[in-house]
């Protein structure tokens, strides 16, 4: 790598190729350089042509990482997610004042749960970038961070659609639900389920990704939804092309996000996008996000399987092209690659 680039750090996951393909196409190669902290391996739509290099044995952390991370002008840590990497920080700490930290939820979200070493990085991290005002308080709270530098971003273009172009009116001949984004416990499937449950005998189709997550907290959901819902119950188990899921998700009716954290970003903002009835427990940071910008969400707990009505559907579809829009998430980027 060469002196003075921006220095990204990574896992891999489903939404950093599709960013990489964002930054190439906006900003350039050139001033970027993206490590993975993982075994070489392309999955998640991440291929050769992406050039990116792998590093994750003790000599590619200790040695090669700290070595990059000296040279470079900016480093973006998208996520933390590697204890080696906050062990490196941690004994690095001059380094800090280069990081920007994009906030994923996981990483941070139940600080009991995080590792002291984690919680000192988190707190002496020179610039953080969100995607709520609400987990900058929440940090500021559990975390007692010392900078000011903040900025505000949609992270990725997973959740940057056509939405002008999608029709909210589906012809299904049934009601088709999605729950969830993810084979994750905070997803909390089992009490959507248990709300879904007295609709058993209508005529739904419970859809629930469970193609990103842990296998045995998919299989326990799984199980527990062919139960109650047999047939109706449709799982995603295998990775999907972004173009394809966004197909799933521009045909469903309603959908349901139980996470008791800040997760499922991408989809909310793209269901709303696409003019879908969205569901969100208020423990999710999003929930106070939208309601704050005018956007119509509905709350769990009242559930019911009525659609969205037209004029609600016609209302967010503009306000997610305003604040959800390409230009807004190039803006952001712009910003933060250009911040002194």
């Amino acid at each position: 790598m060469n002196k003075n680039k921006i220095l990204h750090v990574m896992i891999l996951d489903k939404f950093l190729a599709p960013y990489i393909d964002f930054v190439d196409e906006h900003f350039g190669r050139v001033d970027h350089h993206y490590i993975f902290i993982t075994s070489e391996k392309y999955d998640y739509g991440l291929t050769p042509e992406h050039k990116v290099e792998f590093l994750h044995t003790d000599d590619d952390i200790f040695i090669t990482l700290l070595e990059y991370m000296k040279m470079a002008k900016k480093i973006i840590l998208h996520g933390l997610w590697r204890d080696k990497v906050d062990i490196l920080l941690y004994f690095n700490q001059d380094l800090l004042k280069k990081c920007y930290w994009v906030m994923w939820g996981g990483d941070y979200y139940f600080p009991e749960k995080q590792s002291w070493m984690r919680h000192k990085v988190i707190k002496n991290i020179g610039n953080y970038i969100s995607a709520t005002i609400s987990d900058i308080d929440y940090i500021k709270e559990k975390y007692k961070i010392k900078s000011t530098n903040i900025f505000f971003s949609q992270y990725y273009p997973n959740c940057i659609s056509d939405f002008e172009y999608i029709s909210n009116y589906t012809n299904n001949n049934k009601i088709k639900i999605l729950v969830g984004n993810s084979a994750t416990d905070t997803n909390r499937h089992k009490e959507v389920f248990n709300i879904l449950k007295k609709y058993k005998d209508t005529n739904i189709e419970i859809i629930v990704p469970l193609n990103y997550g842990t296998k045995e907290y998919k299989d326990e959901v799984i199980k527990e939804g062919k139960y109650i819902f047999k047939e109706k119950f449709k799982p995603i188990i295998n990775f999907l092309e972004f173009k394809s899921y966004k197909k799933i998700l521009s045909n469903i009716d309603i959908a349901i996000f139980n996470n008791n954290r800040q997760q499922a970003g991408a989809n909310i903002k793209l269901l709303i996008g696409y003019g879908k009835k969205v569901y969100i427990a208020k423990e999710n940071s999003f929930y106070k996000e939208l309601k704050f910008n005018n956007i119509e969400i509905f709350d769990i707990k009242n559930f019911n399987l009525e659609k969205i009505d037209q004029k609600s559907a016609k209302k967010n579809k503009k306000l997610a092209l305003q604040y959800y829009s390409l230009n807004s998430l190039i803006k952001s980027w712009q910003d933060i690659f250009n911040s002194k």
